[in-house]
């Protein structure tokens, strides 16, 4: 599937589900953008500052809040490190 295709069916989803707020689409949008600038290849390798400054989340607490919340409703795979020097992965769905 194409960026523009993941991206189209994202924004289709998000519209019906109520769960979706407008900090799960930033970030969702940071972590698209941060993939389709590595060429959507395999997972998205990131640490938790990189993708806050890109969304504009300045709260730890509130940027993994969004991450599971992302995971739990079935828009991303996060495989969150727990080691310092390691990012985590992100599978965009």
């Amino acid at each position: 599937m194409d960026g523009l295709t993941v991206l189209s069916e994202f924004f289709k989803k998000a519209a019906k589900d109520p769960r979706i707020g407008i900090r799960h689409i930033g970030l969702f949008v940071a972590l698209f953008q941060m993939s389709a600038e590595r060429g959507f290849d395999g997972p998205l390798v990131i640490f938790s500052t990189q993708a806050m400054q890109v969304a504009k989340i300045l709260s730890t607490s509130t940027y993994h809040r969004l991450m599971r919340e992302l995971d739990k409703y079935g828009y991303i795979t996060y495989k969150r490190s727990f080691y310092k020097g390691r990012g985590s992965s992100i599978y965009i769905s």
